[in-house]
């Protein structure tokens, strides 16, 4: 688990070196980013940040690769102009500045996100996909959101949303094996809810030896035996929305 010091494991992982290939548009009171594939589609995947915010390089990377397989990606500013997290911040503030940062209440940045999609876009089938702070927020709306048709929430934070788990929608979960803030007993908890409750097809997956944040802050390159797990989810993602959009 996690220490009070160090509440979150998100400092794990790169800040990749990466540009981005698509652009910054103003979504009504949101700024987002967005990438669309060569060919016109109706398929849309909304791209949920982690703690470090709309602009980090990592998502955008993840972004760029949902619209190379397809999918016009948009990763909107869920934080709405609040300072995503730094890692130069003093992690004993953590939790106080995540009580201004709840990932249940994106609701109103996600219906203005939808009607963008649907009105300037063509967009008639849209998933969504989140990490970390993004993963939990996935789960939220996969609870609740009747607009969407699928979702993939990585590594999201369970305790959020424990305490639910009848989803509307197609959700699959990936999880690290190593992951020190979402211990395996807190998946296995999951599992057994969903199968109690949940009424749609899912998926829970465990990749072994991960640890948080793999599948978009880890580079490839950067350890051997991590790469065909990073590559592994990637994959899944893709092939889950795929599957369902």
């Amino acid at each position: 688990m996690a220490n009070e010091a160090r509440p979150c494991p998100c400092d794990i992982g790169d800040r990749f070196d990466y540009g981005g290939r698509g652009q910054e548009v103003q979504v009504e009171h949101i700024k987002a980013y967005v990438c669309k594939p060569g060919a016109s589609t109706d398929k849309a995947v909304i791209v949920i940040h982690d703690i470090f915010g709309w602009q980090l390089p990592n998502t955008r990377y993840m972004a760029d690769m949902l619209a190379a397989n397809g999918y016009i990606a948009i990763c909107p500013d869920f934080f709405v102009g609040q300072e995503a997290w730094k890692l130069s911040n003093d992690w004993a503030s953590f939790n106080d500045w995540l009580k201004t940062r709840n990932a249940g209440k994106i609701d109103k940045e996600v219906g203005v996100v939808l009607k963008y999609l649907s009105e300037q876009c063509g967009a008639k089938k849209i998933g969504v996909v989140g990490f970390c702070w993004g993963g939990a927020a996935v789960q939220h709306l996969m609870l609740k959101n009747p607009h969407l048709k699928t979702g993939v929430s990585l590594y999201g934070v369970i305790k959020f949303f424990e305490d639910r788990s009848s989803l509307l929608h197609p959700t699959f979960f990936i999880f690290a094996g190593k992951d020190e803030f979402i211990p395996l007993e807190q998946v296995t908890l999951l599992e057994q809810k969903l199968k109690q409750n949940c009424k749609v097809d899912y998926e829970v997956k465990i990749y072994p030896g991960q640890t948080h944040g793999f599948v978009h802050r880890k580079r490839e390159d950067i350890n051997p035996q991590d790469k065909p797990y990073i590559e592994e989810g990637r994959k899944d993602m893709i092939n889950w929305l795929n599957k369902y959009l």
